[in-house]
């Protein structure tokens, strides 16, 4: 299996308890339009692929790549924490008091983030959902840290 995507809806369907998408369909289409905003408009542009190009086509040193992946992470973190500040499903998660597949795909963007050196303090709520995610037992088992090398 490869794909994101794909692994995730074969896994929600596979073990459906506990749910990754609330049952409400409208609720369901602002989750996934939350971890869109990772999965479609933050993760392509800051994949290796592309930062090898930029290192290899265009001379790109470490600095010039974090500020690259800093600008687009940016970019999105703005629009998914002003969504989840002005949303109405309140809770420590992404969307409401369960986490849902836009915790999924926020994790390990802040993961990443992270190894761009990009400074988390400008998203306050991010933060706090990655701390709550952070202490439950299936993130802490899927933290990249903990997983073996797959070399």
């Amino acid at each position: 299996m490869f794909q994101s995507p794909a692994i995730i809806e074969w896994l929600e369907e596979r073990y459906p308890e506990p749910p990754l998408l609330p049952s409400n369909s409208d609720e369901r289409a602002q989750v996934r339009a939350l971890a869109a905003i990772v999965g479609c408009d933050i993760h392509p542009v800051n994949n290796r692929r592309i930062l090898e190009a930029l290192r290899r086509r265009f001379g790109a040193d470490e600095a010039a790549v974090n500020d690259w992946c800093g600008t687009w992470i940016a970019s999105g973190f703005d629009a998914f924490e002003s969504f989840v500040n002005g949303s109405r499903a309140s809770g420590p998660y992404a969307f409401g008091k369960q986490p849902t597949l836009a915790d999924v795909y926020l994790v390990p963007q802040i993961e990443s983030a992270r190894r761009f050196k990009v400074d988390m303090d400008r998203w306050p709520r991010l933060s706090a959902i990655d701390a709550a995610c952070a202490s439950l037992d299936a993130f802490q088992r899927a933290a990249p840290g903990v997983q073996p090398d797959a070399s």
